[in-house]
């Protein structure tokens, strides 16, 4: 099962952009928020998604032959499209985007990201895994400066390292993995979804409830808790059983 949605929340426009595509052996899931601090973050959102989705078109025939290689070149070809979108343009500034990105297939998940827009493994009732935010504040998280529990409402949380579009070529990680088991949950988010929402409250209802019913309630959720101020929220969430 495949849930995903996307919100405006409190914002004059949606500048996330959510998919997820599928061939007969693989799928492929991604979430984009465009950098609503620089003009037109939806342009460089939808750009990223749309070279996520055509490099999948191109690949899964009917599996990616080399999953790392596969994301490593749609981050550079997302960073790629938005720069020579925006000197097509003449755009006084290039627009700029976060994104994480999930390739499943041959009961393995590959993933990666630029930005704070997050991935989630979720296994048994616990977090397996968890892509670690490019921004300031998670460098304060990892030099034990600040609580985990505190990044969500730190002042310098929207203050980001990398991004996708920017003057520079983001330095793209090593890409993760990890073998599934069934029932595995795997999600993808902007910060406008994690960002209001405590650790424990998204393990509970992704572990209590289906995945169709666990993603609009924590959505609903994330935008409560946000209140006047909701960023877009943006989300999309797989449940993984073996083929039979």
């Amino acid at each position: 099962m495949i849930v995903q949605e996307s919100r405006i929340g409190a914002r004059e426009k949606n500048e996330d952009r959510v998919a997820h595509w599928t061939s007969p052996a693989a799928v492929l899931m991604a979430v984009a928020d465009g950098l609503g601090g620089h003009l037109h973050g939806e342009l460089a959102a939808q750009i990223a998604i749309d070279a996520f989705g055509a490099t999948f078109a191109a690949e899964a025939r009917p599996v990616v032959p080399d999953p790392a290689t596969f994301l490593e070149l749609a981050l550079a070809a997302a960073h790629a499209d938005i720069v020579q979108e925006a000197y097509r343009k003449d755009l006084p500034e290039h627009p700029r985007t976060v994104i994480a990105a999930c390739l499943v297939q041959d009961g393995h998940a590959y993933w990666t990201h630029v930005g704070d827009c997050r991935f989630y493994l979720l296994r048994a009732g616990a977090i397996l895994a968890r892509s670690r935010d490019h921004t300031v504040v998670q460098k304060l998280v990892d030099e034990g400066r600040i609580p985990e529990e505190s990044a969500g409402t730190h002042p310098f949380r929207n203050r980001l390292l990398q991004c996708l579009g920017g003057y520079e070529n983001p330095r793209i990680e090593p890409v993760a993995s990890a073998q599934l088991a069934s029932g595995d949950i795997l999600l993808l988010c902007s910060d406008g979804f994690w960002g209001p929402l405590g650790l424990r409250q998204l393990v509970q209802a992704l572990l209590s409830r289906p995945l169709d019913r666990a993603v609009p309630e924590l959505v609903d959720a994330a935008e409560a808790a946000a209140g006047f101020d909701c960023d877009n929220i943006s989300v999309v969430a797989m449940t993984w059983n073996p083929p039979q």
